[in-house]
């Protein structure tokens, strides 16, 4: 399969059953390439509520997409990630818990988040050979939303605001949603997921993904945390 853009996600493990159910609520199935079957909730339109993030699957972005740099070859980037990957331990926190951000649900991190914020600055920063420089088009895009001075930084050195001191972990369950939407998907989301969340959370590895022809985000390889 051919890919025009490159990420870093965690990707959480297949198996989990808090894996299982919120990538069937996503509706597509970034390890298996193929879509989801969405849960039934009362209610709750699910696929209107998943369509925004339903393409890049169940993830944390770690470094974010990036077209493959001149010279670069996918090749070379698998074995960069795995001596990335050799180098950093793995990180526990407290657990995970569904909070808002904005008007979007998502999962956070419970717990001290240092050596989360390290690994996620080490992809950023270790892999950036990789990453083409981004236009003058996708500069503009971004500072339309408005950028604080550390986030057009980011933009300008790394080609996405929110990384290093911007970067917060989160995994990304709806659209933007209306505020009696939001409540309503929220306690949904509390009452079916939530008792599956792990506690304590681990991140043991690190995917490399690619996006596909049609958007949509694939696992290509996943990378033993070792270090």
């Amino acid at each position: 399969m051919t890919f025009t853009r490159y990420a870093i996600y965690f990707a959480p493990p297949a198996q989990a059953d808090w894996t299982q159910f919120a990538t069937n609520w996503l509706g597509w199935d970034m390890e298996a390439g193929t879509t989801a079957a969405h849960p039934e909730v009362a209610g709750v339109d699910v696929a209107s509520v998943t369509e925004v993030p339903r393409k890049y699957g169940l993830h944390a972005t770690m470094k974010p997409p990036f077209r493959l740099h001149d010279g670069q070859t996918v090749e070379a980037l698998d074995e960069a990630c795995a001596r990335l990957a050799a180098t950093q331990p793995p990180v526990t926190l407290d657990g995970l818990e569904i909070a808002r951000l904005g008007r979007f649900l998502a999962l956070r991190t419970l717990g001290d988040e240092t050596a989360l914020n390290a690994l996620a600055a080490a992809c950023v920063r270790d892999l950036d050979e990789f990453r083409a420089p981004a236009t003058q088009a996708e500069l503009e895009r971004r500072r339309a939303n408005g950028l604080t001075p550390e986030q057009d930084a980011n933009l300008t050195r790394w080609g996405y605001p929110y990384v290093m001191g911007s970067f917060r972990f989160h995994i990304t369950l709806s659209g933007k949603l209306s505020k009696p939407v939001l409540t309503v998907v929220e306690q949904a989301l509390q009452a079916q997921l939530a008792p599956l969340l792990p506690s304590p959370f681990r991140i043991a590895d690190l995917a490399l993904m690619g996006e596909a022809g049609d958007g949509r985000f694939h696992l290509i390889q996943r990378y033993a945390l070792s270090g």
